[in-house]
């Protein structure tokens, strides 16, 4: 239609044959003329039949560009390349696993042309279970794995905040960090010109950076849920940690970047708000205290204070002990209390199991890089 933008649709490909063929289909049933939309699949080396697949779906449509990108070091070196030879005026993003509601187009290019200076637009993410019965799948879906308006207090349409002036290492890493991910935004392709604005080559976070990038030159970015996809997300809990390894590791760079003063700051998670404060560093970075971080502190501070009670045998260090081994389950109970709700009561230790590592990996990621950057990160407690 003469009066329909053009879009582009860029997703980063690699081994992705469980799934890409479902996004396809749902992408065929999204609401949006054919001859106003291009397909960008940017492979980064395939092995498995992805590549297969893409070529059999181009016999059919004509829209479908494939870029071929082997030893591709990153998704977002992927995306790049995709960007190369993209000819829409908005930008939209997903990935291989993913399935896009059949408003997703028109949802957010309404908010594009009501309003010239927003750079982004970006959707709700739920799941889509592949396999009914695989416990991983499971939880992402009951914990919310990627979904916007829960990691920011569960927010509603409209706006993000302004990029502060000088921002914290929450306000880039922690949980004030407003962005989008890759796997449901949109952008307008006028406004990554006017900045020059690109993804970085890491192998993670840069979707992060893009969304700082526009933000921190006074681009608007709008939350539209109802330009939902569902995400069909990792399958087993080894991939999974990876995941979260790989975010915690990509805010020490980000860090990096953007925040220019030293100094830790100190959130105190376990209490309502929230609240936080500034503790003077020769380094920059963030330190949470939630039921995770509490539940070791005091686990800690109990085996200390046995040691000390068998070793003085009086009554104050005995109690003392008797205190902190309470506080220790009682930091524990905290962190496992929500996975009582989950389903089926009989895989509830798996169900805390994957709380836990999930935690610990995200917590590893923060600490990963340390003697590079100099960057401490210690991360939230979920």
């Amino acid at each position: 239609m003469a009066n329909t933008p053009f879009v582009s649709i860029i997703m980063p490909v690699k081994n992705f044959e469980r799934t890409i063929e479902k996004t396809f289909e749902f992408l065929m049933a999204v609401d949006y003329y054919q001859d106003s939309w291009e397909w960008v699949i940017a492979d980064g080396g395939s092995t498995d039949k992805t590549i297969e697949i893409i070529r059999n779906w181009q016999k059919k449509y004509p829209f479908i560009k494939l870029v071929e990108v082997p030893n591709c070091p990153s998704p977002g070196f992927a995306r790049n390349k995709a960007l190369e030879v993209v000819k829409g005026d908005f930008l939209f993003f997903t990935d291989a696993d993913c399935a896009p509601d059949k408003n997703w187009i028109n949802e957010m290019l309404k908010h594009f042309l009501r309003d010239p200076k927003i750079a982004a637009v970006g959707g709700e993410v739920f799941t889509l279970k592949v396999d009914p019965n695989n416990l991983v799948e499971a939880w992402c879906q009951h914990f919310r794995f990627n979904m916007v308006a829960p990691r920011y207090g569960f927010i509603k349409e409209g706006y993000y905040p302004d990029f502060p002036k000088d921002p914290k290492p929450v306000d880039i890493g922690g949980h004030k960090a407003y962005f989008f991910g890759t796997c449901n935004v949109a952008y307008r392709r006028s406004a990554m010109k006017e900045i020059g604005a690109k993804f970085w080559d890491r192998p993670t976070g840069e979707d992060m950076d893009l969304s700082y990038q526009h933000r921190s030159k006074g681009w608007k970015f709008y939350f539209a849920p109802k330009a939902k996809v569902n995400h069909m997300h990792r399958a087993d809990i080894k991939a999974l940690r990876r995941v979260w390894v790989t975010y915690g590791q990509a805010h020490l760079p980000l860090i990096d970047k953007y925040v220019k003063h030293n100094g830790l700051q100190v959130i105190l998670q376990f209490i309502k708000g929230g609240p936080s404060f500034l503790l003077p560093a020769p380094i920059r970075g963030f330190i949470y205290l939630g039921n995770f971080h509490l539940m070791y502190l005091f686990a800690l501070l109990f085996l200390i204070g046995a040691s000390l009670a068998l070793i003085f045998k009086t009554t104050p260090l005995i109690i003392l002990a008797g205190v902190f081994v309470i506080l220790m389950f009682y930091f524990a109970y905290q962190f496992v209390k929500w996975n009582f709700d989950m389903e089926p009561k009989s895989s509830f230790w798996f169900w805390c199991k994957m709380k836990y590592l999930t935690n610990l990996s995200f917590i590893q990621g923060g600490l990963k890089e340390f003697s590079k950057y100099k960057i401490l990160c210690i991360e939230p407690s979920f």
